[in-house]
């Protein structure tokens, strides 16, 4: 199966080396690019993309807004966005991860990692790496906004409790394969329990599982000075 990949980025030279790229590799093709929010909106209703490459900050409508406009759109439901930031830890991040995106990367990423998680996203898996989840989550769950808000401790009462253990363990940032050496399990049992953790929580991906996660109480986050550390490590 090819992935098809929309490019959406203000900075041509940038779209032209991600383009190059992506169609290096007989698993992908670019479908279409966009040089600001308002056309990665527009081109991926039109095009249904499997992922966005989405950068946050582009002139007129950013790439926040048009995450939040793909991954609310039920026709976009397949459509994964990955978004790409100069910065790898910061609250653009936070917010496009609350509107329904599923990773990012910093736009220093090798051009491997690039394509491995432009597959990992299109999978259906998330793209938050251990480090990345403690201080991405610890950062945008500090001072959340209620509406924003996707858990509360109620809503895990329909989780058995394995699925309440894998979904800790996917939280802290763990794969399906360390989960289940942990638990003395196949990979294929860990990814059967989250996949129906996601489905009874309505999570989009791992992603806001582990968002999930964080709100409802299940896992708590690093205090900031632990936090700290792990940053700088």
């Amino acid at each position: 199966m090819t992935i098809r990949v929309l490019l959406a980025d203000d900075q041509a030279l940038l779209r032209a080396t991600f383009r190059i790229l992506v169609a290096s590799c007989p698993d992908m093709e670019v479908v279409g690019e966009a040089a600001d929010g308002a056309q990665a909106e527009q081109l991926a209703r039109e095009l249904r993309p499997d992922v966005v490459l989405m950068d946050i900050r582009m002139p007129g409508a950013d790439g926040l807004a048009a995450t939040t406009a793909i991954c609310a759109d039920p026709a976009l439901a397949d459509t994964r966005v990955l978004i790409l930031t100069t910065f790898e830890i910061d609250e653009y991040v936070a917010r496009a991860l609350r509107a329904g995106a599923s990773g990012f990367l910093g736009k220093d990423v090798t051009a491997d990692d690039l394509l491995d998680g432009i597959r990992t996203v299109a999978s259906g898996e998330r793209l938050l790496s251990p480090l990345a989840t403690q201080v991405l989550i610890t950062r945008f769950l500090s001072s959340p906004a209620e509406a924003s808000r996707l858990a509360t401790p109620d809503t895990l009462s329909g989780l058995t409790a394995r699925e309440r253990e894998v979904m800790a363990w996917v939280a802290e940032g763990h794969s399906n394969e360390e989960i289940a050496e942990r638990l003395f399990v196949s990979p294929l049992t860990v990814r059967t329990h989250v996949h129906r953790a996601m489905t009874k929580l309505g999570a989009r991906d791992r992603a806001q599982l582990v968002v999930m996660a964080y709100q409802s109480g299940l896992v708590t986050a690093p205090p900031p000075e632990a936090e700290y550390r792990a940053y700088r490590l």
